[in-house]
């Protein structure tokens, strides 16, 4: 039986953090993972594999030259399900082979199979082979991310009716596709595949979607993507879903009925602690199989138990999963680190992109705050023009007392590029003024910045040390 300092249950981007830290730190690690692979949802069928499936979308359809060359342009033509996932496998043995490395040069031991607590401070761990290991750990971290949700009703085949995990192995591109769910996976999948000229319904059975986002860039995105031709359904509850052989079937509430040749559920996700047994190490799970810990140390309610990443909730972002990682590997192993900065960005990769960081207008309002904004539209600008962009948008929030930056959303293309200017000064606590003084390159979507803080700069009170002393400037002018 073997004895660790530290024992990590999953090798997403919490657990990777997580293990190169403490290996940094020298001591003695294990990162276990249920697949033969190492990386997690994040690299096998979430972030990177998504990622990757829009930008050769984008790339093979053409979609980024067609303001230039009509509808009809394509860089490729007939594009199959094989071209999509061609360079799909390509990304994802790199991104293996960039993890392995990592944990070889920083000295962390990995073993892949299923592991069980036995107690607070032990684990079995039962591999494909049939044996079972014991290990034993002074402090463990749970990261093992989130599983597809799959209720009993959703008649799910592997083949026409898909979750979001089997939708990357489909065989041919069909020629429509209904979306359940119009959360984060549901939209990027459904804007995606719209953009090369599948006939895409999105289904959301209430009657907003995306709320953390600011109410003005939804209504922008909402009329981008219904122009590029997803049938949004908003408040359209499902009554069911009837696999007809040749087409799937769905019932609404409101009486309509949507056909299309195959369907994707993406109706929310689940904690994947399904087979941990946490109550043998003393831990309880929500309904939806999360743990809740200390959003500042990401100490469970057993002490030397932490959890990080998409178990733990909300954000459930591959880039705060690394930040909590990291900072839970350095509060387990005793070992002083920097905080998390207070506002870190969202990004959904759909088509056209959003992020946003900071608040959004209706936060301003709930809080009582007198705020000023400032927009910048991307047809603006002259890199705008240059790269045929007729939407795009980026809206500035600022404190009319303090003439902070307060809120930042963007959508069009380069949005998750484009947020971390915004990221850097909410972070460093910078005004309207930073945006007005400094000079950016140009021609540059960047330059969206200096539009939108001139519009807002515009229209607040001109602080007092602003204003010219025109008796001065005579006097000073009389003199010389």
């Amino acid at each position: 039986m073997s004895h660790y300092d530290l024992i990590i249950i999953g090798s997403g981007p919490a657990g990777r953090a997580a293990a190169i830290q403490a290996g940094k730190l020298k001591r003695r690690v294990l990162v276990i993972d249920r697949k033969d692979r190492l990386g997690g949802v994040s690299v096998h069928t979430g972030t990177i594999p998504s990622k990757t499936l829009r930008e050769t979308v984008l790339n093979l359809s053409g979609w980024r030259e067609r303001s230039f060359y009509g509808r009809a342009y394509r860089v490729k033509d007939d594009i199959g399900a094989e071209d999509l996932k061609a360079r799909l496998h390509m990304t994802l043995d790199h991104e293996v082979d960039v993890l392995e490395h990592q944990f070889n040069r920083n000295h962390v031991d990995t073993l892949h199979g299923l592991a069980r607590f036995v107690d607070p401070h032990t684990v079995d761990v039962a591999t494909e082979a049939g044996d079972v290991t014991r290990l034993t750990a002074e402090r463990f971290l749970i990261s093992t991310g989130t599983k597809t949700y799959r209720p009993d009703n959703v008649p799910f085949n592997g083949r026409t009716v898909v979750d979001s995990d089997e939708f990357l192995e489909l065989a041919q591109i069909p020629r429509s596709l209904i979306v359940v769910g119009a959360g984060v996976i549901g939209v990027e999948y459904a804007t995606m595949f719209s953009a090369l000229d599948v006939r895409v319904t999105l289904i959301e059975p209430r009657e907003t979607f995306l709320d953390f986002i600011d109410t003005a860039l939804i209504q922008d995105f909402t009329h981008q993507i219904r122009e590029n031709g997803v049938d949004l359904r908003l408040g359209s509850a499902i009554e069911t879903i009837e696999d007809a052989g040749d087409h799937i079937e769905v019932s609404l509430a409101n009486g309509r009925h949507v056909r299309a040749e195959m369907l994707l559920f993406a109706a929310g996700r689940m904690g994947a602690t399904e087979g941990l047994d946490v109550a043998a190490a003393g831990l309880e799970t929500d309904h939806r199989g999360r743990l809740e810990v200390d959003r500042k140390t990401y100490q469970t309610n057993v002490p030397h138990i932490y959890a990080a990443g998409d178990v733990i909730g909300h954000p459930s972002l591959a880039s705060t999963s690394v930040q909590q990682g990291r900072v839970a590997g350095c509060h387990a192993l005793e070992t002083p680190t920097l905080p998390e900065s207070p506002w870190f960005p969202y990004g959904i990769y759909s088509v056209p992109e959003i992020s946003t960081c900071g608040m959004s207008e209706e936060e301003m309002q709930e809080r009582g705050i007198p705020y000023e904004v400032g927009v910048a539209r991307f047809r603006e600008t002259s890199r705008g023009h240059i790269m045929g962009l007729e939407h795009g948008m980026l809206k500035m929030l600022f404190s009319l007392k303090t003439r902070r930056v307060l809120g930042v959303q963007i959508v069009g293309e380069g949005a998750t590029e484009l947020i971390h200017i915004a990221q850097a000064v909410l972070n460093l606590k910078g005004t309207v003024d930073y945006f007005v003084q400094n000079t950016f390159n140009y021609p540059t979507l960047a330059e969206a910045y200096k539009i939108a803080g001139l519009d807002a700069f515009n229209r607040m009170p001109i602080p007092e040390e602003y204003k010219l002393d025109r008796g001065a400037a005579k006097a000073s002018k009389a003199k010389k």
